[in-house]
């Protein structure tokens, strides 16, 4: 996962520019502006953790919650160091309006712990995890703000949020958080959920721009969990991976990649880089090969005005979230490069939490073919509503994702009314 290239102000500052541009095409009331641009709530904790040293370190955390408009609010808690409160609140407007463009009963939120958990054990992990999640229990819960995995956290983390919450609350609360392992009421299809959403929109992107997806040459930063299962869904479907990446470098072969035999080269070495007959190369070379789809899905503003005019991708599909600056995508479009945003092109993660949630809710289990299928209807759906928004204010898809969002917000908001 490479570094972010800009601050979380600036993230914040990029996501709220997106947003006033949305509100401007809508020509939304100023009043309701002004209520989006700012979140519900913001809770930020200093959690004190003992080490396995014996020493205690305090870590800060946080959980923003943007709008319940449409419904509880969810989104995903990182363990990064670079995790500040204007990041995580640009996460979590970014989580109002994914939720709101796959047409979600949710609103958004995020969670942040400013921490380095390669340097941690799991012990301690453990330790910090149920300290913020007691810390933060007061304002999450089943019909509330279910939380999710997201970078550096995972399933092991959710089942110890899950275990704590249910502890303070003296009763098994499964729906409470999303992402868990199957053993404790989480979905089948979740581990590769996201992908598989970022797949559906190279597909249906493929089909749109009448780009053939067989051989259909891709390239892929970020080779963790998004990009390692989005290759081999990609693969297994006829394209060729040409090039992935992830935070030690990245690799390029012309010819195709196994990605399979990639991420079994990453989990003996520890990076792609490296792999048989593959030429090692940077992030940055990386992001300006020429291909016919560039997924980023590492982390934020990795496309920015100093490599824009670089890209040599005809379709970029947001795998991460916000890994493009407003000043770039100026200049993509400018370029005639079709960006697929993450708001779209990432949400197979929140659909399929949402599919676990209804499961935990009432208590049964569908299949992984069923919850794909119900994935991919949903991601379809979404992809011809932004289209069409693409084509009646004809914007760029990005624009006509967040119109379509903002829309259907403010239409709740309008409805719900401000009380008292």
């Amino acid at each position: 996962m490479s570094a972010s290239s800009v601050s979380g102000k600036e993230f914040l500052e990029s996501a709220i520019k997106q947003f006033e541009e949305a509100a401007d095409i809508l020509k939304l009331d100023e009043g309701l502006r002004e209520f989006l641009k700012i979140p519900k709530r913001t809770l930020i904790v200093s959690i004190p953790v003992k080490m396995d040293d014996g020493s205690i370190r305090t870590f800060m955390g946080v959980r923003v919650q943007h709008s319940s408009a449409r419904g509880p609010y969810k989104g995903g808690i990182r363990y990064h160091p670079s995790v500040t409160v204007e990041e995580v609140t640009a996460l979590a407007m970014l989580m109002t309006w994914k939720t709101a463009v796959v047409d979600l009963p949710y609103g958004g939120a995020k969670g942040g712990v400013r921490c380095n958990p390669k340097e941690m054990s799991n012990s301690e992990l453990e330790r910090l995890t149920r300290r913020y999640t007691a810390m933060i229990s007061s304002i999450i819960g089943p019909l509330t703000d279910i939380p999710a995995p997201d970078v550096y956290t995972d399933a092991q983390t959710m089942a110890w949020i899950m275990d704590t919450y249910s502890q303070l609350k003296g009763e098994p609360t499964p729906a409470v958080v999303t992402g868990k392992p199957v053993s404790l009421g989480g979905s089948e299809g979740r581990a590769e959920a996201t992908s598989y959403g970022v797949a559906v929109c190279v597909r249906e992107s493929a089909k749109k721009f009448d780009i053939p997806l067989k051989n259909a040459k891709i390239v892929i930063q970020g080779y963790g969990n998004v990009g390692s299962y989005a290759a081999e869904i990609l693969h297994d479907w006829g394209a060729r991976i040409i090039a992935v990446s992830d935070s030690k470098g990245g690799i390029l072969l012309k010819d195709g990649l196994n990605p399979y035999k990639v991420m079994e080269h990453k989990k003996k070495t520890g990076s792609v880089v490296n792999f048989a007959d593959a030429k090692n190369l940077t992030n940055e070379e990386l992001l300006e090969i020429e291909c016919d789809f560039l997924i980023p899905a590492a982390l934020e503003g990795q496309i920015h005005k100093g490599n824009a005019n670089n890209i040599k991708a005809k379709v970029i599909v947001e795998g991460a979230n916000g890994p493009t600056t407003p000043e770039a995508d100026r200049i993509l479009e400018e370029k005639k490069v079709k960006v697929i945003p993450d708001i779209l092109a990432n949400a197979g993660g929140v659909t399929v939490s949402y599919l676990e949630w209804v499961q935990n809710l009432q208590m049964f289990r569908w299949t992984k073919e069923e919850v794909l299928k119900k994935l991919e209807d949903k991601i379809v759906k979404a992809f011809n509503d932004v289209l069409n928004h693409v084509e009646k204010y004809r914007i760029p898809f990005r624009k006509a994702a967040m119109v379509l969002a903002v829309e259907r917000v403010a239409d709740a908001i309008n409805s719900r009314g401000i009380w008292p």
